[in-house]
């Protein structure tokens, strides 16, 4: 089967379909194994272990890796496990959320990050203004964020995390309208076979459900109320 037998518009909203369909599956998984990991003190327990954790996050860097480097050469079904286990991963991560965070604080920057999520998804797709030409730009906001969370790990300034909370929120934002025209820029390139195109599925799903892990974890610290 080629995607060359359906018009443009067919074959790009079959492609967005796929990444929208397993990025809300890795999501929904997430959020399942988080919450269900946070009632169960003898697993949550566990997992926030020095030593679990560590273990934990480099699982969740070979993930990523994988899938960002050898996509292609796995199998779609493969490849869509990969995806899933990470999701399964980083709810064991995300369990504490619940446990520093008020529930209500935690569906509201849900609500919140959707909203901003769904929005800027629609932009990127059908904005005519080129976003690419930010790529750089959000490349080393990314990792001027990423060195001012490490140097405030030893500074512990609440100033300096509340700032960074507003600057995560701005790229992560203005990053789901890039990713997802990018993403439309690829599939109209790339008119590959079936197999080729659920692989690239997979890799786009797992970019914006970081986007959106990450816009909704910055404003879970920029307006969540900690539990008492």
């Amino acid at each position: 089967m080629n995607y060359l037998e359906f018009p443009l518009e067919e074959h790009l909203s079959r492609f967005i379909y796929r990444v929208f369909g397993f990025m809300a599956i890795a999501l929904a998984i997430t959020a399942a194994t988080a919450c269900y990991v946070s009632t169960v003190p003898a697993i949550y327990l566990q997992f926030q272990q020095p030593m679990t954790l560590f273990g934990l996050f480099i699982l969740q860097i070979t993930f990523v890796l994988i899938l960002s480097f050898f996509i292609l050469q796995l199998p779609t079904a493969v490849a869509i496990i990969i995806f899933f286990l990470y999701a399964i991963s980083l709810g064991f991560t995300l369990s504490i959320i619940f446990l520093i965070y008020a529930q209500a604080s935690i569906y509201t920057a849900f609500l919140v990050a959707s909203s901003m999520f769904a929005a800027m998804a629609l932009y990127g797709y059908f904005t005519r203004t080129d976003l690419t030409v930010f790529g750089n730009m959000l490349f080393m906001a990314l990792i001027g964020l990423i060195v001012g969370l490490l140097v405030n790990m030893f500074l512990r300034s609440p100033m300096i995390d509340y700032a960074l909370s507003v600057v995560g929120v701005i790229i992560f934002t203005v990053l789901t309208a890039y990713d997802v025209q990018r993403l439309k820029q690829l599939a109209q390139q790339l008119m590959a076979d079936h197999e080729t195109m659920n692989k690239i599925a997979v890799l786009g799903a797992l970019t914006l459900y970081l986007d959106f892990i990450n816009l909704f974890l910055y404003l879970l610290r920029f307006m969540g109320r900690e539990r008492k």
